[in-house]
């Protein structure tokens, strides 16, 4: 049986979707799978909206555009509100709830409100609540585990950014055990 993930991440610039979505595709890319990362921004990057379109999967992708996607993370309530509808029946929608005071609408998908903004800052992690999400998508899909998660943060993060290797997958761990 083939396993394919197909996910929007959607919030503000800034919040680090798109790395989020980088993360999620070289776990993809080290475990041999099919992957794309598809972003999509405003005119400018840090405030405006973002969401990335990512897909992995065991067989090949026809195209890194996704419609209907399987699962939702939303990063901020314009998100939510934008791209609720467009989950797939049965799909599954991750809300930081930290920053969405709103409940999921939909009654035929699966919700966790994963309160990632804070747990982050909780744990002096400011600015991780991405891969707080990052961690929860992992636990949720099904698809990744904690080690090859914690390579492909390793091989993703930037040389300059090193140094913030240990609190990115620290925050991963607490979205994956939350």
């Amino acid at each position: 049986m083939s396993t394919t993930l197909e996910l929007m991440i959607a919030g503000f610039g800034g919040q680090g979707v798109l790395f989020a979505g980088k993360i999620l595709v070289y776990a993809g890319l080290l475990t041999g799978k099919e992957v794309s990362w598809l972003p999509s921004y405003g005119p400018e990057m840090r405030g405006g909206t973002a969401n990335i379109n990512v897909i992995v999967s065991d067989t090949p992708i026809g195209s890194p555009i996704i419609t209907y996607p399987g699962m939702l993370v939303a990063m901020n309530q314009p998100s939510l509100e934008k791209f609720e509808s467009d989950v797939q029946k049965n799909g599954t929608i991750i809300v930081d709830s930290s920053l969405i005071p709103i409940q999921v609408q939909r009654t035929d998908v699966q919700t966790f409100y994963i309160p990632a903004t804070k747990l982050a800052e909780d744990a002096g992690l400011k600015g991780l609540a991405n891969m707080v999400m990052v961690g929860k998508i992992a636990k949720e899909a099904g698809i990744f585990d904690l080690g090859m998660l914690n390579k492909a943060v390793s091989k993703s993060i930037p040389e300059r950014k090193k140094d913030l290797l240990a609190s990115n997958i620290e925050a991963i761990e607490i979205g994956y055990h939350f």
